[in-house]
């Protein structure tokens, strides 16, 4: 629609001396101002008076308080619009303060190197990490293809007796292969992801840069920064066969082997503060356990017989009754992405596989309270006697019991006795248990030694850790929910402080879990809510 001030019937004039299509406009006297005209008009100090561009007329806010009052000022501390009033009294006084024009100005300025830096460089290197992901792919399958027709004549000259032997180190090989492919669909995810997001970026930017809303363009925060660098990309050491010649009275030792593939993870270093991605309002009024799956979604359980299971949107995508109608103690995730649960009411350990729940083990004079799934396949399972007075850790294959921890080397307790603890493995093996009724974070080897036990950093003596649930993410790193204080304990491997992750609007936090991006989820018992927090860059 042709503007007004422009149309050949209806010409608009300054108020003043009727010179044509006049450039300023007095927002709180609504006339219209000629250059010239400007001086004069400011000169009748009787009222106030605020110029602005003519295609800006109308577009500063009203004040929500002062109702006569325009909001011709930005709080720069709470990136809101205020009025002359409102910056001279009440929370605003000792703020820092500019013309929104000004400011309205400067954030346009950003916007617009803010979308260069995004079109021209950051999405472009996103791209071209997105393209690369298809060849590492094929080379994935080549190399495997490679070793496999190795593997085939190392077993034509061994012939039948040696099938089995072979067919079994191709299932390494899978296996292998299994965990390259699915770090580089990580990788993908979290490029696809990101390009996503600035391309949603881009867009509302542009949006932004044709706006005349001052209050939308005022309240613009850059996120470059959050895009500049592309996700950390992993190393790989490409495992190899090394055929031997055929000895035929060692001919276990004569098939050769096949390296461990290594996937060199990148080192993320720790943000200065946490920040909170994602806010999850859940069905529990109190929420417990929390486990996420590798599509962003995530499981949980609480003070109630449902395990329910969300998007990061925070819809509910499924709702699972527990076979016994029971409240669950607690939850882990399998391999394949089966979600496992504790009944410590009638002693059982249950398997929740599509529409059906099996149960896979009934203890007697023991009931199941935390669990946590391993490398290997086998879950653990920490567990309490009958009579309270015992606690042990049991690994399980399937329902077969393989190993249990209970007692030091001296035959002293490793675990206090009495309520729920909950358990996590890491990536040495190490198997971290949460023991709140002792206050400390208890670390066996994975042949049950006791390696460490955490009370809290050294810095704070007087004040008592209080350790609910517990996770491990990819460096090796332990962290704790220490509910009563409202933060999360990070530790090294071997039992050092690192840091608190808090100051980020937690509350009574308690069950963990990290992603493959080690993203940290926390179920905040109280509140009924899951934050998905970023603590590394």
């Amino acid at each position: 629609m042709e503007d007004p001030m422009y149309s050949f019937q209806d010409v608009i004039r300054c108020d003043l001396c009727e010179t044509p299509i006049p450039p300023k406009h007095c927002d709180i006297c609504h006339i219209h101002l000629c250059e010239a005209c400007v001086r004069k008009h400011l000169s009748d100090q009787s009222k106030n008076h605020y110029i602005v561009p003519f295609k800006l007329r109308g577009s500063i806010p009203k004040c929500p308080y002062h109702s006569a009052k325009l909001c011709t000022l930005l709080c720069k501390n709470c990136n809101v619009s205020i009025c002359a009033i409102c910056s001279s009294w009440g929370e605003h006084v000792q703020h820092k303060k500019e013309d929104i024009l000004k400011a309205m100005a400067e954030k346009k300025d950003l916007i617009r190197k803010d979308l260069h830096e995004l079109e021209e460089s950051i999405y472009p290197k996103y791209q071209k990490a997105a393209t690369n992901i298809p060849v590492q792919r094929v080379d994935v399958n080549k190399h495997s293809q490679k070793l496999t027709t190795a593997l085939d004549k190392q077993g034509e000259a061994l012939h039948i007796e040696l099938d089995t032997i072979i067919q079994g180190m191709k299932s390494e090989l899978d296996y292998m292969d299994a965990q390259h492919i699915a770090a580089i669909d990580e990788q993908e995810v979290a490029i696809n992801k990101t390009s996503t997001e600035i391309r949603q970026v881009i867009l509302n930017l542009k949006k932004l840069l044709d706006t005349s809303d001052v209050c939308l363009v005022s309240e613009y925060t850059s996120r470059t920064e959050e895009f500049r660098n592309l996700p950390a990309q992993f190393q790989v050491i490409l495992q190899t066969f090394s055929p031997v010649e055929i000895n035929r009275e060692q001919i276990h030792q004569q098939i050769g082997s096949l390296s461990e593939l290594v996937i060199k993870l990148p080192v993320r270093p720790l943000l200065d503060e946490s920040r909170i991605l994602t806010d999850i309002q859940t069905e529990h009024e109190e929420i417990y356990s929390v486990s996420c799956l590798r599509d962003s979604k995530l499981w949980t359980c609480g003070d109630d017989n449902i395990l329910r299971l969300h998007n990061l949107q925070g819809e509910l995508l499924r709702s699972v009754r527990t076979k016994s109608g029971n409240w669950p103690e607690d939850i882990a995730l399998t391999r394949s992405g089966d979600l496992v649960y504790t009944d410590w009411y009638d002693r059982s350990i249950n398997l929740v596989k599509g529409t059906k729940i099996q149960t896979l083990i009934t203890l007697r004079g023991w009931g199941p309270r935390g669990l946590c799934s391993t490398s290997s396949g086998d879950f653990l399972v920490i567990m309490t006697s009958d009579d309270y007075n015992q606690t042990k850790v049991v690994r399980y294959s399937g329902s077969t019991e393989k190993q249990t921890i209970q007692w030091d080397d001296k035959g002293n307790r490793l675990y206090s006795s009495g309520n729920t603890k909950y358990l996590s493995e890491n990536r040495n093996q190490d198997i971290c248990v949460a023991d709140w009724d002792a206050d400390a974070v208890v670390v066996v080897s994975v042949a049950g030694k006791l390696r460490f036990r955490y009370t809290g950093p050294p810095s704070t003596p007087l004040e008592s850790l209080h350790p609910r649930g517990i996770t491990t993410e990819s460096q090796g790193n332990i962290l704790t929910s220490d509910w009563y204080n409202h933060r999360i304990h990070m530790i090294d491997q071997d039992g050092h402080f690192l840091r608190f992750i808090h100051n980020c609007g937690l509350q009574y936090p308690w069950g963990l879990c990290v992603d493959f991006q080690d993203d940290l989820f926390v179920a905040e018992k109280a509140t009924g809510k899951v934050k998905k927090l970023q603590y590394k860059k």
